[in-house]
């Protein structure tokens, strides 16, 4: 197992700088590899708040924590996957990612407890100016780095607080209430009833992981169900003769092709055939389910496949749980919660030692810090996404986002990709900055959301959020083959406004 990454580099002194990251989690890990490799006559460094690598996988720890994307797509590109199985752990994700920052030596570019608390750009030194507090030794003090880019691999989440589950009557409950985002080490559920409150990936991993892990009874409840598919999970005796006679770098890039064009595929057969992929994901389920299971409602979502992100389950455990005895789902409302359990509004109770409120994520932007441009205030929501890369108005800035509807990894690639491109034209041509910049052609376009999603969290969370418009560079992302030959291909000028500013 390889050991885990957390040291700062042999430069803490520096505090100027051509390029700086922010977050240490995939984005993070994939910009420095790129930056190192593609701009190696540039300065930067990688700031994380935590004292480890790993974002999500670093903060997550609740039982049977996994990817919910394949990992040939979800892992480096430069580093495949090179397990047989293609949803992994928490754990063996973390320690892919510590492997990959071993191997090419990118923890020289790593800075662990540095919380990027604000961000100002200034016009006149055209350059970043961040305050960060840095956490060593138990003392945190504030220093301040300058930078001439800048960008974003925070994710699109609050790692501090999780999205507040309206429910009524959960102040008198006397048994334990968690949430998966916070699991606590000491936490003993063996034997245990608990609820678990949601339909999403979170409630969907944890059922099967809670029923191994010995709880009495595991009930699932929901408002309504969400689409899951199971995914086989291939072991080593099962490749092929292709995999077996063909070099280990052709096999990993025909897996990333495959897992990359079948997502897609999927995606566009349910958004085209909505009634078709709602029999054929249902069909699915009902093959592994028990006999006799009652798929309505529990098994039937108000909603077309992909309005909200489908959930995917390694080899069918999710489904499976069921044949234990010890899982159930209930597709209710709450009452009201009592002081031993759940009072449901068809008139069930659910009895409860433990209720886990797995409902969802708290959107955040920019890592929670505050972004200022000459020390004002930028209104993100009534912004737009160039080419789904940069926030308009705000020059050399980066704001990492993946894909919602495939892997995220994928999406983060294509972002630093596209900076990497603008930052050498920056640098050949002796511009000092560029910024995103909406024509009035491009006002008039229809605005569009900046995810496809309707899921409450991200329904939530759309008020402080970018949009996108319907069309040019200001356009959602359809795919990414296409996103990926627009990123190489495309041209520099397009909505952006590039100036030279004597210093």
């Amino acid at each position: 197992m390889a050991n885990r990454t957390n040291s700062t580099n042999g430069h803490a002194s520096t505090t100027e700088f051509d390029i700086l990251v922010v977050g240490g989690g995939i984005s993070g890990v994939n910009s420095a590899y790129r930056l190192s490799t593609e701009l190696p006559s540039s300065s930067f460094a990688v700031l994380e708040a935590r004292h480890e690598i790993g974002g999500t996988w670093s903060q997550f720890k609740y039982p049977g924590v996994r990817s919910d994307s394949d990992l040939h797509t979800f892992g480096f590109s430069f580093h495949p996957w090179k397990s047989s199985n293609t949803i992994a752990s928490g754990e063996s994700i973390l320690e892919y990612m510590n492997e990959t920052v071993e191997k090419f030596d990118l923890a020289k570019y790593l800075r662990f407890g540095q919380k990027v608390v604000a961000a100002d750009w200034r016009d006149a030194e055209q350059k970043w100016r961040l305050e960060v507090d840095v956490t060593q030794g138990g003392e945190t003090r504030r220093v301040v780095y300058w930078t001439k880019w800048l960008v974003l691999g925070t994710g699109y989440y609050s790692y501090e607080k999780p999205l507040a589950a309206k429910i009524p009557g959960l102040e008198s409950f006397q048994g334990k209430v968690l949430h998966p985002q916070f699991w606590p080490k000491e936490l003993e559920y063996k034997d245990k009833k608990i609820v678990v409150i949601g339909s999403g990936a979170t409630a969907i991993t944890l059922l099967p992981a809670l029923v191994d892990g010995g709880a009495g009874m595991v009930t699932q409840l929901q408002r309504s169900p969400s689409y899951v598919l199971s995914v086989p999970q291939a072991k080593p005796e099962d490749a092929g003769w292709f995999q077996r006679m063909m070099p280990r770098w052709v096999v990993s890039k025909w897996l990333r092709f495959v897992n990359t064009l079948a997502p897609i595929t999927l995606y566009y057969f349910c958004r085209y055939f909505p009634v078709r992929a709602s029999s054929f994901l249902r069909g699915e389920a009902r093959k592994i389910l028990p006999p006799n299971f009652q798929m309505d409602p529990n098994f039937k979502p108000v909603y077309n496949p992909w309005d909200q992100r489908l959930c995917f389950c390694p080899d069918g455990d999710y489904f499976k749980c069921f044949n234990s005895g010890r899982a159930q789902v209930v597709t209710d409302t709450i009452k009201t919660v009592t002081k031993d359990g759940i009072e449901l509004d068809g008139g069930k109770k659910l009895d409860a030692d433990i209720i886990i409120t797995a409902t969802g994520l708290q959107i955040q932007f920019f890592g929670g810090m505050a972004v200022t441009l000459n020390g004002k205030p930028v209104d993100v929501s009534s912004q737009y996404l160039w080419r789904y890369t940069m926030i308009s108005s705000i020059p050399n800035f980066g704001n990492v986002i993946g894909y919602w509807n495939h892997s995220w990894t994928l999406g983060s690639d294509i972002s630093i990709h596209m900076y990497i491109r603008l930052i050498k034209k920056l640098q050949a041509e002796g511009y000092t900055s560029v910024r995103p910049q909406l024509s009035e052609q491009d006002r008039k376009l229809k605005d569009l959301p900046a995810s496809p999603l309707n899921s409450t969290y991200v329904q939530n969370g759309s008020g402080i959020m970018p949009k996108c418009k319907d069309g040019g560079v200001w356009g959602q992302r359809p795919n990414y083959f296409l996103d990926k030959w627009r990123t190489e291909m495309c041209g520099l000028d397009e909505g952006l406004k590039w100036e030279k500013v004597s210093m």
